[in-house]
């Protein structure tokens, strides 16, 4: 009687081969990670940390940018609003001053030169009204310094005739600066200098076309003969010359006295 024995197939054994073999492929893998350089891997960190401090750069230099502007800003507002605006737009001044005149009075010491000013800061022009004067030899006026146009008037009141020329800016401050001369001058922490400088003056064209003069010296010399000046030259008065037809006046918008001598064209 022959047995008839049924033996299992291979197959069933291939499985757990399997499995060592992917349990030693892993242990192999496992070494083999083990093994790499340890700098093998390590670009990617380096670029990344390179980025971050570039980028932290770039926003410390925008933060200071910000931080400046707004410095900047903050000091304009400062300036604008509470330096601009405690200046009185209009400034009238009721001005006296002392000064020598070695020429007219050489006994009688010093003159006094009495003037109303009025300054307008934004418009940037000063005008100034010069009363009769208490001595003789000069004539009471009225006198607009326009530094917009770059022109001053004068306005004789005793020939009502009006004269222009361009603003001389050695001898007239500027609105500003002449404000804080007198106010300075009014605490008393500031005196002018007390001489007299001498300016020369011919009359030439008839101006007749008065807008082109602006519109502060228009409404002065509007209705009135207005004449254009040629000056001779600016220095410190040491004696006197021919009356001839000439006309003085004497102003003052600095730290001295000007007499303006204006005189017919021979």
């Amino acid at each position: 009687m022959v047995k008839i024995g049924v033996q299992q197939p291979p197959a069933a054994l291939k499985p757990e081969k399997k499995e060592k073999a992917k349990a030693a492929a892993g242990g192999d893998e496992a070494g083999g990670a083990v093994l790499l350089p340890p700098g093998a891997e390590e670009p990617a960190p380096v670029v990344q940390g390179r980025r971050s401090s570039l980028s932290g750069v770039c926003y410390l230099t925008m933060g200071l940018l910000v931080l400046l502007l707004g410095l900047v800003f903050a000091s304009m507002y400062v300036y604008r609003y509470f330096f601009i605006t405690q200046l009185p737009r209009e400034s009238v001044f009721h001005c006296g001053v002392l000064y020598e005149d070695s020429l007219y009075s050489p006994f009688k010491g010093q003159l006094e030169l009495h003037e109303d000013v009025k300054i307008y800061i934004e418009e940037n022009y000063e005008q100034i009204n010069v009363p009769v004067p208490q001595f003789g030899g000069s004539d009471p006026a009225d006198i607009i310094h326009d530094f917009q146009r770059g022109l001053t008037a004068y306005h004789d009141i005793t020939l009502d005739k009006c004269y222009v020329i361009e603003l001389n800016t050695t001898i007239v401050m500027p609105p500003r600066n002449l404000w804080e001369l007198l106010v300075n001058v009014k605490k008393g922490t500031y005196l002018p200098q007390t001489y007299i400088i001498q300016e020369e003056m011919i009359a030439t064209e008839h101006v007749s076309d008065m807008e082109q003069l602006g519109s502060f010296i228009y409404r002065l010399c509007s209705g009135k003969e207005t004449y254009r000046l040629k000056r001779r030259s600016t220095r410190r008065r040491i004696s006197r010359r021919e009356a001839g037809n000439c006309h003085r006046i004497r102003h003052f918008e600095n730290t001295f006295v000007v007499e303006t001598v204006i005189c017919k064209k021979s």
